[in-house]
């Protein structure tokens, strides 16, 4: 399988330098952030703890990717992924310094996460608006989620060994001291990439007003919100699951390791086959799947039973992501002011993601403060993973036809999400 070169050598150095500097974002959070959560856990034993450090992150990280916008149109996009890099590293140093006192600053660290994540999500989105195109945008999201997945399977079962073998927290010191290094490395590789200034005034009031009258992306943003509503609640309870049942760290390991390679698997054989006449198929088929899945958590819930969801759900991810990504890029593509404002386009679409993960995170929050909990998660469960399979009801909808191409799809000068294992596409 090879990569569709996009007809000159700047383009295609600038598609590898990007999918490098992903693929090192991925093994570092791979390594760590499966982790940060079960280290602040043994912390602090809260379920309530563990929510609010996540509900921290993603309502820093909206306004983040708010100011990350701003700066873009006044300095580069490329400075701006340095930021979030930079912030990410003062994370893990955060991290490594608090040492055991560590949940005691749980909105510190989860605000500095989720200002560096804004940072960096808005840079590399808007990066890989500006060098991809409709007929590459399948292939290049399907590498990247088979390099994610790689990660994946390295990652998590490498952190999950050391940190079972060695003393106490010696081995969450050290993996998260790896992380910091992959960071910088990732920071200096963004050195070769090719500067570009978005030109123009901050237009977010603009591009929001501008669903009510182009359907297609009011369709894109309501399809947004409702992903967040499933992965605000399981991205880390799931892992905090895994840990509970099997009370080993090399275990929840296992647990990636088994998910990130069927991920591969799905990701390798879903770009290949992928194109735009079966996406919105495929689209259907992985939500139906992911929403199905949490039903099993209404049986006795033990480890094989975690380690069968996570097979089945790391078959839907590549189904559903790298036919909507791909697709949301194209409903970009052909919004109206596309290339001037293609930095506004990513920041509204984050500021829907992130208001479902935050309604996902207050509602478990309201859940486990007035019911008990062992009863209501699983029966909260299906009713938030609904929101991957209502993403076909949003999309399902959109058509291009007798809609001009934005001029940022053919001219180069002028493109994911999270997931339960805690990377993203």
């Amino acid at each position: 399988m090879k990569f569709k070169l996009f007809g000159d050598t700047d383009r295609t150095k600038e598609l590898l330098l990007l999918l490098v500097i992903g693929g090192l974002f991925a093994l570092s959070t791979a390594l760590s952030n499966t982790f940060v959560n079960i280290y602040l856990w043994k912390q602090s034993g809260e379920l309530r703890d563990i929510a609010l450090y996540n509900l921290s992150i993603v309502c820093i990280q909206p306004v983040a990717f708010f100011i990350a916008g701003r700066l873009t149109k006044k300095i580069d996009r490329v400075i701006v992924l340095r930021i979030g890099v930079t912030i990410l590293s003062l994370f893990y140093l955060f991290v490594l310094f608090l040492g055991e006192q560590a949940s005691e600053r749980l909105l510190l660290l989860g605000g500095l996460l989720g200002a560096g994540s804004g940072f960096y999500w808005l840079a590399f989105n808007v990066l890989t608006f500006e060098v991809t195109e409709p007929d590459t945008r399948d292939s290049f999201n399907g590498y990247l989620g088979v390099f994610n997945s790689l990660s994946g399977m390295v990652g998590p079962i490498t952190s999950g060994f050391l940190i079972s073998q060695l003393d106490k927290f010696t081995g969450y010191r050290i993996i998260f001291t790896v992380s910091l290094f992959l960071f910088f490395t990732a920071v200096v590789i963004s050195f070769f990439l090719k500067r570009q200034k978005a030109e123009g005034k901050f237009h977010i009031w603009q591009i929001l007003k501008s669903r009510a009258y182009n359907r297609n992306w009011a369709r894109i943003l309501y399809a947004h919100f409702f992903q967040g509503i499933r992965e605000g609640t399981f991205i880390f309870l799931i892992v905090i699951w895994v840990y509970i049942i099997s009370d080993s760290e090399f275990a929840l390991g296992t647990f990636g390791l088994v998910q990130s390679a069927v991920s591969f698997i799905g990701y390798f054989v879903v770009s290949r086959y992928m194109n735009k006449e079966r996406r919105k198929k495929s689209i259907f088929v992985g939500g139906l799947i992911l929403f199905l899945s949490p039903f099993l958590f209404l049986m006795n819930v033990t480890f094989p039973l975690l380690m069968f969801y996570g097979v089945v759900i790391s078959i839907a991810y590549p189904l559903l992501l790298v036919p909507y990504v791909s697709l949301t890029y194209d409903v970009i593509g052909r919004c109206d002011n596309a290339g001037p404002m293609r930095v506004e386009y990513i920041v509204v679409r984050e500021l829907f993601l992130n208001a479902g993960r935050i309604l996902s995170i207050v509602i478990l929050l309201i859940t486990i403060q007035f019911f008990n909990g062992d009863y209501s998660i699983p029966l909260l469960l299906p009713i938030l993973g609904a929101g991957h399979f209502v993403i076909y009801f949003c999309v399902r909808s959109i058509r291009f036809s007798n809609l001009p191409k934005s001029d940022i799809v053919s001219n180069y000068s002028q493109n994911n999400t999270d997931r339960e294992d805690g990377s993203r596409v």
